[in-house]
């Protein structure tokens, strides 16, 4: 990236190094883009928070050339369900296979183990990022060309400012970067006080793979396997109870007794006590520092969202610096990072209190017999399995049910023109891609669209199926025939690809660039 040297000390500067601040980083290091990251803790928190991950998260993971070996600390969900302490199931929910992604549609995770793997990946960018850990950040200060972050060594108390032409808050939910530029964070907190209990797994139980919400009115759980022979409960507290009533480990087994856990299957090894939240800040942006992650949105925990959540803000917020920075689209277009992921953690978020209503035993009759399916049908696929859409942004045309259009394209096994055989992406690369069924792309352009295409440095792809002749280098051979059965389903002959694999334009509605902003 081109900046000047004298009055930048870099590009972008990320003030946490949590799992927002690791994915920002990793993306801005994968991009070239001189970056520095504030962290004030110089190890990995212990405890894990998140535990799931899904095939969008690890599609993001696998344009970095990180899913492999993230996936070898993780286990497939193979399913999960609703139960109630009599053994009555209310509903469960089997994971059908991703349609996104080369991996199952849901993993879970050991997120200790998940984050470590992410700093050693870091480490390889060490040219482009420099994280400082130990340090905090103290202030900020902006103006028209940049921000100037000051900062503390925690171990020596030294001061120092670093200038930046942007910064991206991954400073959790209690976000002091939030604080400052004075943005409010709206909603509420739920008075419910939960325990989570962490436990190493000291042999099998029936089903304990499964994930289970134990169903109640007054005391729900969430029973989940977690990776790396982990497993965790969460109990809420009863009215009468505090976290003095649960203090040491013998407190705890009063609560994984009553699930008919006992020593001879787990070893507690660690616990903590939380609330759920459910706030989103009011603005994402501040001039040029935006939030990313819980310092701009708090869920609860039931759709396995929250990390997942932070992770998709920074792979989108970076490759919309990538192209401002390279000068290749208007800095306007940074405006679509919150016009995209807000209205996507809101449903997220929508997601995980209706699951909570389910497991607090809290939907009325109407509501469960909705759930249903009706006689001689299918069920209905519940929403924590459609597929990822953006409902607005840097996007031609509306987008609508029945548009390419804000859609993720789907990742099936394909060839290129030498018979190599590999994921879809592995063709697409970093940048943006304009895929025609059976017709070259660019025959559907006028001159100015293709210049605007042209200038993005955009491939043009022509998708044939195995049975047809190839025609040249920029053929892809849909090899099941689901990218060329998804691009017909929404009548697209040619739909523009951005890098983060979501349909930006499609002939039915134009395939001019978006307008950023």
């Amino acid at each position: 990236m081109s900046t000047s040297q004298d009055k930048f000390d870099a590009d972008v500067a990320i003030v946490g190094y949590g799992p927002s601040g690791l994915a920002a980083a990793l993306c801005l290091g994968h991009y070239g883009i001189r970056t520095i990251a504030f962290e004030r803790d110089r190890e990995i928190y212990p405890r894990a928070r998140a535990v799931t991950v899904s095939d969008w998260t690890m599609r993001c993971f696998q344009s970095l050339g990180l899913d492999e070996v993230l996936a070898r600390t993780m286990d497939p969900t193979v399913a999960l369900r609703w139960v109630t302490y009599d053994g009555q199931q209310i509903t469960r929910l089997d994971f059908p296979p991703s349609r996104i992604g080369r991996h199952p549609t849901s993993y879970a995770i050991y997120q200790p183990a998940m984050e470590q793997v992410l700093r050693q990946a870091g480490e390889r960018h060490a040219d482009h990022v420099d994280v400082r850990y130990g340090v905090e950040v103290t202030d900020l200060a902006q103006d028209a060309e940049g921000v100037e972050v000051s900062t503390r060594d925690l171990a020596s108390g030294a001061t120092r400012k670093v200038r930046a032409r942007y910064v991206l808050a991954c400073d959790g939910g209690a976000s002091t970067t939030r604080e400052r530029l004075g943005i409010k964070l709206i909603g509420e907190t739920r008075e419910v006080k939960w325990v989570v209990i962490d436990a190493k797994v000291k042999r099998w139980w029936p089903e304990r793979h499964i994930l289970t919400f134990w169903s109640d009115k007054q005391r729900p759980v969430v029973d989940i396997a977690l990776a790396q022979g982990n497993h965790r409960w969460e109990f809420p507290l009863e009215p009468h109870e505090s976290e003095a009533d649960f203090a040491t480990h013998e407190q705890l087994w009063k609560l994984l007794n009553s699930l008919g856990v006992t020593p001879d299957d787990v070893q507690i090894h660690q616990h903590a006590f939380y609330k759920h939240h459910i706030r989103h800040a009011e603005r994402w942006r501040a001039g040029r520092v935006f939030l990313l992650g819980d310092a701009g949105h708090l869920m609860p925990p039931w759709a396995g969202a929250g990390m997942q959540s932070g992770i998709r803000d920074a792979f989108n917020i970076t490759w919309k610096l990538r192209e401002v920075l390279r000068g290749k689209l208007p800095e306007t277009l940074l405006d679509s990072y919150q016009a995209e992921r807000e209205p996507n953690v809101a449903f997220y978020t929508g997601v995980a209190v209706q699951l909570g209503r389910i497991i607090q035993q809290q939907l009325s009759e109407e509501e469960m017999a909705a759930m249903a399916p009706k006689p001689g049908e299918p069920p209905p696929e519940p929403p924590l399995l459609w597929n990822p859409w953006y409902e607005a942004g840097w996007l031609r045309g509306s987008p609508t049910p029945e548009s390419a259009v804000g859609k993720m394209i789907p990742q099936p096994r394909v060839g290129d023109a030498r018979g190599r055989l590999c994921w879809l992406d592995e063709q697409l690369g970093d940048g943006f891609a304009l895929l025609g069924d059976g017709v070259d792309p660019r025959s559907l352009l006028t001159p100015a669209e293709q210049a605007g295409w042209d200038a993005l440095d955009a491939r043009y792809l022509t998708v044939i199926s195995p049975v047809e002749q190839g025609k040249g280098a920029n053929d892809i051979v849909d090899l099941d025939g689901t990218l060329i059965a998804w691009m017909r389903r929404y009548g697209a002959k040619a739909v523009a690809v951005r890098p983060d694999r979501f349909v930006a334009a499609a002939d039915t509605s134009g395939l001019a660039l978006p307008l950023a902003a």
